[in-house]
């Protein structure tokens, strides 16, 4: 089975959930940060290949920090401004940043508090942290279990650990509403008959596009009021 991190570039590229995750994190650094011209140092967390970089870039400079080698790629044009490495104490960057991306990647470690602590150690005082995580264990399936998730947050479990870490919550929101359905009867299918984790895969060309559609119609509509569900949720916070 082909692991999740040798297929990262395809589906960060093609897939219906990265292109519209990828839409809402930079409407989200547009807003947070319109008015001003100043050019950012910006760092992601478990940022795999750097395929977000050139997005981001227009914020400033992009930096980025990733545990995992399978996901880089020899000829990858950021890999001079990727270190990789784990994301720890060890991990002191001569420069302050002014915003820190932990995108999907917080699920993954057994002390998430320490890494928002962390950090909250490599910001400038008035940096923002934008995170994002798989929302709600009742949503956990075999996806969860081949991207060796640790666990789903709620809101109320993920906040205080961002708030303990040193920050003020700007805005915390589920998004991927539509997506909830859709998980819950895979998660009853696989638990009536048994499921093996298998390798993701971009779906067909028109439900890749419909699924696209529908999660950015949401983010355009719905995901601006306080829906209580969702499949992922994003907090932003000020140091």
């Amino acid at each position: 089975m082909v692991s999740y991190a040798n297929k990262y570039r395809e589906l960060y590229q093609k897939h219906w959930w990265w292109r519209a995750r990828e839409t809402e994190i930079i409407r989200q650094l547009e807003s947070f940060f319109e008015g001003s011209n100043k050019s950012r140092a910006i760092l992601g967390v478990g940022c795999g290949d750097g395929l977000f970089f050139d997005k981001l870039q227009k914020f400033g400079q992009v930096t980025g920090v990733e545990s995992d080698p399978e996901t880089q790629s020899k000829d990858g044009p950021w890999k001079d401004r990727i270190h990789l490495r784990r994301f720890d104490v060890d991990f002191v960057p001569a420069e302050k940043y002014d915003a820190i991306l932990m995108l999907d990647i917080l699920e993954h470690m057994p002390d998430p508090a320490a890494a928002v602590d962390h950090a909250r150690s490599l910001l400038k005082d008035d940096g923002v942290l934008l995170a994002t995580v798989p929302a709600f264990m009742s949503l956990w399936t075999s996806h969860d279990d081949l991207n060796h998730h640790v666990i789903r947050y709620r809101a109320d479990d993920f906040c205080p650990i961002i708030r303990d870490g040193g920050f003020k919550i700007q805005q915390s929101r589920y998004l991927f509403h539509w997506t909830c359905p859709v998980k819950l009867m895979i998660r009853l299918k696989e638990r009536l008959l048994g499921a093996k984790p298998q390798s993701p895969e971009v779906p067909s060309s028109w439900i890749n596009k419909i699924c696209e559609f529908l999660s950015r119609l949401e983010q355009a509509t719905i995901s601006k009021l306080p829906m209580p569900f969702g499949s992922s949720l994003m907090v932003v916070a000020r140091k």
